[in-house]
C-alpha cells in the first residue's frame, strides 16, 4: 500500500451536503453545541454503502472552520424543555424537531492535506456547519495523524473496519502499533483473544518475528509451515508437531529460587544463599567437590579459600547466571550448618584454618531441605528438574531468531499454578529474551513478544516477606526494549492488575468493552490521550469492537476488529452435550 493520495482518496471532499447535521450553536474551549436539523428522523440514513445516524450518541463530525475542520464525537443529545413533552409513545419522528447536542472536540484537519492533528487552531463561529463525518475518511485516520513524510510504504496491518463497508477497512503499520509497544485490554469476552489472532494473522503475511507465550492454550489451533511450536511440561491439548521442551535450571537465577523455594526467618535465606555459592564453586573447580558439593563439615578450608581468590573464579561465584548443580542443594544446605572454626584437639583452641562441626542450625532449615526435595521432585517441575532427553527452549529461541520462522508459540498451559510456578518460569523466559536483545540478535530482526494472560506475569511480587521476589523481566521489556527492537504486547483481561509504571510504557493501547470502573480509571491514567469522555463509551463497545488509542492516536477510533481465520480455542466444559438426559418416548 503506497503512500495515502488525498486526491484520490477523496475526490469530491469531506464534507459531503447528504451528510449535513445541523449548525454550531455554543462553544467552549472542549466542547460544541449544535443545533441538530435531522434528529427529528425516525432512523438514519444510508449513504456511499454505509449507515449515518444524523446525529447520534458516538458518532465522528466535522465542523466547518474558518482554517481549519474540527473533529470531534457527539457525547450528548437533548431536547428543551417544550419539545422534550411532545415525545411520547407514539412518537414517530418529526423533522421539525428541535434537538441539541454536544461534541467532544478531538482536533483538527488541515484543509490543504488533510492532516489531522490534535488540539485547535481556530474554533468555529456560531451557525458554522456540522456533518457526520465519512466512515472513509474515520477509517484513513491512522495514516492521516501520520507525522512523518513520504516514501512508499508497504507493510500495513488490516486490523478492522469502521463499519461494514470495504472502504472503511482500517490499515495500520506495525511501527505505530507495536513502535511504543502495545496491549490489548478488555474485560472477558469482550474480543481480546479474537484481536490477538488477527494482528498475528497480518503480521504473518509479512516477513515478521513473533514469540507467542500461549498461557490457556487457546492459539494451539496455528498451523502454517512457518510456525514453531514449543510446550513446556504436559499440556491438556498439545498442537499437532508441537516440541516438548526444557528450561534447565540453568537458565534461572538466584533470586528465581529463593522466590521459588521461600526460605523464612533470619537462619534459611542466608544459608540458602552460602549453599548456592558453594554450589557454584563446586561447578567451577569439581576437584574441590568429589561427590558433587563442598564437604565443610570438619574439613580444611585451605584448598576452598585459595580457589576462591583465583581471578577466573572469584567474579563467576557471585553472579546470578553462573550455573550450578541444583540437585546437590540439600545436602549443600546441611555442609553450610556449621561453626566458622574449628577446634585443635590440644587443649580446644580454634582452628581458623578449618569448619568446625554442625552448629545446630540446620534443625531451622530442615523446612527449607524438605521443600526443596518436593521441587526437585514434583512433577509440576519435571521440565526443569528433570528434563531428561527433552529439547532446550532457550537453544529454541535462539534458533528461530536466527531462522526463516515467523512465529515461535511457547505453550505454557501444562505448567500448574502452584508455587508460582508459571509465573517464575515466564518470567525467566522474558529474562532471557531482554538479555538476548542486550546482545544485539533482534537490531536485524525485529521481534514481538505478545503476552497473552499479561496480568499474571507483570508486578508480580513472589516470596515471604524477609525474601520477597519481583517479577519484573517484561516490565523491563516494556521499558527498555524498544532501543533493543525488541517490542511487547500485551494481553490481559484486568488492566487494574497491570501497574500503571507498566501501562505508562506502552504507545498504543486496543481497548475492548471495560465494565470494571477501577480498569477504565487505570486506562485513563495511563493514557493521557483517554479522558472521562473517552472512557465512558468503553462500556458499551460489543464484542469484537475496539478502541485504538495511544501515543500514536491521539483521537481515539473505534474499530469493528476483524474475525481472524484460526479462532482462539476457549474451552469450557459442554454442559449440553454432557448433561443431555435421553428423552424417553411417551406413551400414547
Amino acid at each position: 500500500m503506497n503512500t495515502l493520495n488525498i486526491d484520490e482518496a477523496f475526490p469530491k471532499g469531506i464534507l459531503q451536503p447528504e451528510l449535513f447535521l445541523g449548525v454550531v450553536s455554543s462553544i467552549t474551549a472542549r466542547t460544541a453545541g449544535v443545533n441538530l436539523c435531522e434528529a427529528g428522523k425516525p432512523s438514519g440514513s444510508h449513504f456511499a454503502g454505509g449507515r449515518y445516524g444524523c446525529g447520534e450518541v458516538g458518532e465522528f463530525v466535522l465542523i466547518e472552520g474558518q482554517q481549519s475542520l474540527l473533529l470531534g464525537r457527539i457525547t450528548e443529545i437533548r431536547l428543551h424543555e417544550p419539545e422534550r413533552r411532545s415525545i411520547g409513545q407514539n412518537f414517530i419522528g418529526n423533522n421539525d424537531l428541535d434537538a441539541l447536542g454536544q461534541i467532544h472536540i478531538l482536533g483538527c484537519v488541515a484543509m490543504n492535506n488533510m492532516a489531522v492533528t490534535t488540539g485547535v487552531v481556530s474554533y468555529p463561529r456560531l451557525g458554522d456547519r456540522i456533518y457526520a463525518a465519512p466512515h472513509r475518511f474515520i477509517a484513513f485516520l491512522p495514516r492521516l495523524m501520520e507525522t512523518e513524510n513520504g516514501d512508499v510504504e508497504s507493510v500495513y496491518l488490516n486490523l478492522g473496519a469502521i463499519d461494514a463497508t470495504q472502504d472503511s477497512f482500517v490499515f495500520v503499520k506495525p511501527e505505530r502499533l507495536f513502535g511504543r509497544h502495545c496491549a490489548i485490554l478488555g474485560a472477558t469476552g469482550g474480543g481480546k483473544s479474537w484481536t490477538a489472532a488477527r494482528i498475528v494473522e497480518e503480521c504473518l503475511r509479512y516477513n515478521a518475528k513473533m514469540i507467542l507465550l500461549d498461557a490457556t492454550g487457546e492459539y494451539r489451533d496455528f498451523s502454517r509451515d512457518d510456525i514453531l511450536h514449543c510446550h513446556l511440561d504436559k499440556p491438556v491439548n498439545t498442537a499437532s508437531a508441537s516440541i516438548a521442551c526444557s528450561l534447565p535450571s540453568t537458565s534461572f537465577l538466584e533470586s528465581d529460587f529463593v522466590a521459588l523455594f521461600e526460605p523464612a526467618g533470619k537462619v534459611q535465606g542466608p544459608k540458602l544463599r552460602a549453599a548456592i555459592r558453594s554450589l557454584r564453586l563446586a561447578y567451577l573447580k569439581p576437584k574441590l567437590a568429589p561427590n558433587g558439593f563442598i564437604e565443610k563439615i570438619n574439613n580444611s578450608k585451605t584448598a576452598v579459600e585459595a580457589a576462591e581468590k583465583e581471578h577466573s573464579i572469584a567474579n563467576k561465584l557471585d553472579d546470578p547466571r553462573q550455573p550450578f548443580d541444583i540437585k546437590m542443594l540439600p545436602k549443600q544446605l546441611e555442609q553450610e550448618c556449621v561453626y566458622p572454626e574449628g577446634f585443635n584437639t590440644n587443649g580446644g583452641a580454634k582452628d581458623i584454618t578449618k569448619w568446625g562441626r554442625e552448629d545446630g542450625s540446620f534443625s531451622y532449615c530442615l523446612p527449607l531441605v524438605a521443600r526443596i526435595s518436593s521441587f526437585l521432585t514434583s512433577p509440576t517441575f519435571s521440565c526443569i528438574f528433570e528434563p531428561k532427553e527433552k529439547a532446550v527452549l532457550t537453544d529454541h529461541i535462539e534458533e528461530f531468531i536466527t531462522g526463516d520462522k515467523k512465529l515461535l508459540r511457547v505453550d505454557l498451559s501444562g505448567i500448574a499454578y502452584e508455587f508460582n510456578a508459571r509465573e517464575i518460569i515466564a518470567n525467566v523466559i522474558g529474562r532471557h529474551l531482554l538479555f538476548t536483545a542486550r546482545s544485539g540478535f533482534f537490531q536485524q530482526k525485529p521481534t514481538l513478544v505478545l503476552v497473552d494472560e499479561a496480568h499474571n506475569f507483570l508486578g508480580r511480587h513472589i516470596g515471604t516477606d524477609d525474601y520477597i521476589t519481583r517479577l519484573d523481566a517484561f516490565e523491563l521489556i516494556a521499558k527498555e526494549g524498544r532501543k533493543y527492537s525488541l517490542n511487547i504486547c500485551l494481553v490481559s483481561q484486568r488492566p487494574r492488575d497491570i501497574t500503571e509504571d507498566v501501562l505508562s510504557q506502552i504507545g498504543t493501547l486496543i481497548v475492548h468493552r471495560l465494565t470494571n470502573d477501577r480498569d477504565r480509571e487505570i486506562v485513563e491514567r495511563a493514557c493521557g490521550e483517554v479522558d472521562r469522555t473517552t472512557s465512558a463509551f468503553l462500556p458499551n463497545l460489543h464484542p469484537g469492537e475496539a478502541a485504538i488509542i495511544g501515543t500514536d492516536f491521539p483521537i481515539p477510533l473505534t474499530v469493528r476488529i476483524h474475525e481472524p481465520i484460526t479462532k482462539p480455542i476457549s474451552d469450557g466444559p459442554k454442559y449440553q452435550h454432557h448433561w443431555a438426559i435421553e428423552r424417553k418416548p411417551t406413551k400414547t
